[in-house]
């Protein structure tokens, strides 16, 4: 499924939770959930940068979502995310049968990205969304950020 203008949008979201993260000195990642009506439901940015590794904002979603979605409403759901699910992230979203995901930039572009500045690569592989979760519908990466995404990653890693 291609991006639209909504999509577009709901990004640009993301992308500003990712900046609040940042300038809170953390990763720069951020999300939201949005209802099938396209009422965003909840938002988060990273806040590893406390010293919990997977308090990631897709994690606080999927948990999010399992005490205030019924499976119905999670299922017709999307999820929009700066970068795309790590696979503790992926799984979490198959697991508590979340709707799609939208993402701006890909894990394989930040990998790329950390290993052209020699940053430190995260623990875990950069696997795609459906390499972990294969019948989830995943649609990203979304060009019109790449830049400014590619910005807030130096800014924190390179």
């Amino acid at each position: 499924m291609a991006l639209d203008e909504e999509d577009i949008r709901l990004l640009g979201r993301c992308v500003e939770l990712a900046r609040t993260a940042l300038v809170a000195g953390d990763e720069p990642f951020g999300s939201i959930l949005v209802d099938a009506d396209g009422r965003v439901l909840f938002e988060d940015h990273n806040h590893v940068g406390a010293g919990d590794a997977t308090a990631h904002p897709e994690l606080a979603i999927a948990q999010w979502s399992v005490t205030n979605l019924s499976p119905d409403q999670r299922a017709r759901a999307t999820v929009y995310t700066s970068g795309e699910h790590c696979p503790m992230c992926a799984a979490a979203h198959a697991w508590v049968g979340l709707g799609r995901i939208v993402f701006a930039t890909s894990g394989a572009q930040l990998a790329q990205w950390l290993a052209d500045w020699q940053a430190p690569l995260p623990p875990v592989a950069a696997l795609p969304i459906t390499t972990i979760a294969p019948q989830l519908t995943v649609d990203g990466p979304a060009p019109e950020y790449r830049d400014e995404m590619m910005a807030l990653y130096a800014a924190k890693f390179a």
